[in-house]
C-alpha cells in the first residue's frame, strides 16, 4: 500500500494516495489500517456524509468499506458524529436486510473510527453524480425499468412493515447489476423507526424525490410521505423527473395517473399506504 500520507496539497484540500489511487481531505488521516482487508481499487471520497468509502479486493473476494472517522472533503460535521451516525446505520441495515438491499457483512472499531463493510455489488447507478453509470441505466428498456420499480416499491414495503419510513432516498440510491439482472438499494443510512418527525426543516434528500412535509419544521415523516417518494421515482423513471406532464411520461396514461396521484401536494389525495399504492399500480399495467 503505497503513499499512506499525503503527497501534496491543493486547493484547500490534501491529497492521499491509497494503492496509487489519489483521494482528497481536509487534513491527513492514517489509512494504513485498509492492508488488512485488501487492495483499494476504488475511492468515493466526494461524499457530504462524512463517510469516506472505498472498494477492496482481496483474491476473489471484493468488499465496499464505508468509513467514518476521517476529516472528509465535504463534511461540516465532527468526525465522532459521523462515527455515531455510521453505527446507527448498522443497525438499519440489519434491521431491513432484504435481497434487494446491499448486503452488509459486518461494523466494526478500526482504524480510530468506524467502518460498515458491505459485500461488493456491481450495478451501475442512476444518481445524477454518475453521468456515465447513469446513462448506462436510463438506456435500460422499459420493462426492465418496470421491474426496478416494483422491486424499489417491494423493499419499501417491506421496511415500512418492519416500522421503518424512507428519509433520503433518490436516484443515487438506485443500482442496477446488468450481470445479474438485480435491482439493488443503497444508501438507507438515514432510514429512521416510526413515529419519525421533521426537526429539521428542510430534511436531507434531493428535492425530486421529497414531499412538501419534508420541508415542514414539525410535520410526521410516514408511509404517507413514503407514497410520495414512490411517485417521484416513477416520475424519474418513466417522466419527466419535476416536470411532470404526460408529454414526458413513458408508459400509459392509467399508468401516469397513478403516479401523478402519489406525487399530490395534498396528503389526503394520496394513497394511503405503499401495498395501496402498489396495487393500483400493477391493476392499471
Amino acid at each position: 500500500m503505497r503513499n499512506p500520507v499525503p503527497t501534496w496539497y491543493v486547493e484547500d484540500f490534501y491529497v492521499q494516495y491509497v494503492d496509487d489511487i489519489p483521494y482528497k481531505l481536509k487534513a491527513p488521516f492514517d489509512f494504513s489500517f485498509l492492508q488488512k482487508f485488501g487492495e483499494v481499487f476504488k475511492v468515493y471520497d466526494d461524499q457530504d456524509s462524512g463517510n469516506i468509502c472505498f472498494g477492496v479486493r482481496n483474491g476473489e473476494e471484493r468488499l465496499f468499506i464505508k468509513f467514518a472517522g476521517a476529516p472528509t472533503s465535504r463534511y461540516e460535521g465532527k468526525p465522532e458524529e459521523a462515527i455515531a451516525a455510521l453505527k446507527s446505520a448498522v443497525n438499519v441495515y440489519e434491521d431491513l436486510a432484504h435481497p434487494h438491499l446491499v448486503r452488509l457483512i459486518r461494523g466494526e472499531e478500526v482504524g480510530g473510527g468506524f467502518a460498515a463493510i458491505f459485500e461488493w455489488s456491481d450495478g451501475e447507478c442512476m444518481g445524477k453524480m454518475y453521468p456515465r453509470s447513469r446513462e448506462a441505466f436510463m438506456q435500460l428498456p422499459d420493462i426492465t425499468r418496470i421491474d426496478v420499480f416494483r422491486d424499489i416499491l417491494d423493499f419499501h414495503i417491506h421496511a415500512a412493515d418492519q416500522g421503518y419510513v424512507a428519509i433520503d432516498f433518490y436516484d443515487g440510491s438506485i443500482l442496477y447489476d446488468f450481470s445479474k439482472r438485480k435491482t439493488l438499494i443503497c444508501d438507507i443510512d438515514l432510514y429512521e423507526k416510526r413515529p419519525s418527525f421533521n426537526t429539521m426543516g428542510r430534511m436531507w434528500g434531493s428535492s425530486r424525490f421529497m414531499s412538501p412535509e419534508e420541508f415542514q419544521k414539525g410535520a410526521e415523516i410516514d408511509e404517507i410521505t413514503n407514497v410520495y417518494v414512490m411517485g417521484a421515482t416513477a416520475f424519474a423513471l418513466f417522466g419527466g423527473e419535476k416536470d411532470r406532464s404526460l408529454e414526458n411520461w413513458r408508459l400509459s396514461e392509467a399508468l401516469y395517473e397513478v403516479a401523478l396521484r402519489a406525487v399530490s401536494d395534498e396528503r389526503e389525495k394520496r394513497h394511503g399506504s405503499l401495498v395501496e399504492f402498489k396495487r393500483e399500480w400493477d391493476s392499471k399495467m
